[in-house]
């Protein structure tokens, strides 16, 4: 059976470059897999290797470095009408102590972005944890779609993926679905220029916020997480961002 061009694209643009970012970094996994490779311990240059770059055909790969900032090692990222992901994967079991915590700073915002709309799904500084949620347990329609990710990557797709934002104009602690798939749901946690090129340090119950958008499925079980990413994206939009990230941990 041949999908309909327009779930061709929905999985294209959702889950293809994460399927190929989670893959690749399956193989790269430190022996203490619990661990998110630090960015402040790298050299100036490539991010550390355990942390994967995946893009799609036919798109300008948005560019990740460690560079030197305010005497730290961070991770420069720039979009300039790009799509990229750096994806780092792991495995651990969270409870209801886990902390995510990271910094992040954005220097700048995409006018134009509105991640309610297809047509303005960028981001300039996004960060995203997959929950390893069990398949069976969806409907048969979000099971094809999935196997259609599998398919055209002969990887694992996420199942469930809960990205945070840094938005040019939504109000902080929105909560909403993708605007290509329910397998993907935002929580904007920073909003406008207010903090334009300051750092701003997140921490996250992430079993709190993983309840709050994804427990109408989950039903009060967390999955283990299985990667986290950051991204930035301006490839819908035609537009340039400029963002920065700090190490990135997840206490068990």
């Amino acid at each position: 059976m041949r999908a309909h061009p327009n779930c061709r694209t929905e999985l294209t643009r959702s889950f293809i470059a994460l399927a190929l970012g989670i893959g690749l970094a399956a193989h790269a996994v430190a022996a203490d897999d619990n661990v998110i490779a630090p960015f402040s311990a790298a050299a100036p240059g490539d991010p550390p290797a355990t942390w994967k770059f995946a893009t799609l055909p036919n798109k300008t790969p948005t560019q990740y470095s460690i560079v030197d900032l305010g005497g730290a090692r961070v991770l420069k990222v720039q979009s300039d009408e790009s799509y990229g992901n750096l994806v780092h994967a792991m495995h651990m079991k969270v409870s209801d102590h886990s902390v995510l915590s990271w910094r992040w700073r954005v220097d700048k915002l995409l006018e134009d972005a509105d991640i309610r709309t297809r047509a303005g799904d960028d981001s300039a500084a996004k960060l995203c944890v997959f929950f390893g949620f069990d398949a069976a347990k969806l409907s048969f329609g979000e099971r094809t779609k999935l196997a259609l990710g599998r398919a055209s990557t002969g990887e694992d797709v996420p199942t469930e993926t809960l990205c945070y934002v840094w938005d040019n104009k939504l109000p902080i602690d929105t909560g909403l679905v993708n605007a290509f798939t329910k397998r993907i749901r935002f929580i904007v946690l920073q909003s406008g220029a207010a903090k334009l090129g300051q750092w701003v340090t997140q921490r996250r119950n992430l079993v709190a916020d993983y309840q709050r958008m994804f427990g109408d499925e989950s039903e009060g079980k967390v999955p283990e997480v299985t990667g986290v990413s950051v991204s930035a994206d301006s490839d819908n939009t035609h537009d340039h961002g400029l963002s920065y990230f700090g190490d990135v941990s997840l206490t068990p």
